[in-house]
């Protein structure tokens, strides 16, 4: 179903353990969204066999996320990018910054009046960029945008893999109203049924 309106930009700060495995903070509003573009890069690989494509594997490799926000608070640029606040509480960016990944969640109205959520599990943030127009004969409003790097996160799931996304419609079959309350409260984390295993009697 199409989407019609985009907005509740959240994101939570990344720790990670000595083996890389993430753990996050409690998400917290980013900025006001506009829009979000997000563009999928796969790592493809063909194996051919009796003259013929015998195996194709096509496997996440990385994404870009595209904000455009209303604007974005210099503890939110801290945050982000890894410029630092001053003294006098001036935003300072040097050439050496590099900001630490963050977990980003937003949702999407639907046409029929509800919501798919996302959760994109690590995004690295470079620079924003900022459009300055000078005031001519009518009115034009200049936003801020910030582009990441989606990568997969390191902790896997209860399945063995590396997670890069979550996304969930809010009435669709079999999904509860608990998952779709507590989006906002944590990063969601995967939850599959256990797996059984037979034991000899």
């Amino acid at each position: 179903m199409a989407t019609i309106g985009l907005d509740r930009l959240y994101y939570a700060k990344i720790t990670e353990d000595e083996d890389g495995n993430e753990t996050y903070a409690t998400p917290t509003q980013l900025a006001k969204a506009m829009t979000a573009e997000l563009s999928v890069e796969l790592a493809e690989a063909t194996l051919y066999a009796d003259d013929g494509a015998a195996e194709i594997v096509k496997e996440f490799q990385s994404g870009t996320l595209t904000l455009g926000v209303d604007d974005i608070g210099a503890a939110v640029a801290e945050d982000l990018t890894g410029a630092k606040i001053d003294n006098n509480h001036v935003l300072v960016s040097c050439s050496e910054d590099g900001g630490d990944p963050v977990a980003v969640g937003f949702r999407a109205k639907k046409a029929n009046g509800k919501y798919r959520y996302f959760w994109l599990y690590r995004v690295k943030f470079g620079i924003p960029a900022t459009n300055l127009t000078t005031k001519g004969e009518s009115i034009e409003f200049s936003t801020p945008s910030i582009e990441g790097t989606v990568l997969r996160r390191n902790k896997v799931d209860s399945q063995g893999k590396h997670p890069w996304k979550a996304e969930v419609s809010e009435g669709d079959t079999g999904v509860s109203a608990a998952t779709i309350s507590g989006w906002y409260t944590s990063v969601y984390e995967p939850s599959y049924a256990a797996v059984e295993t037979g034991g000899e009697g």
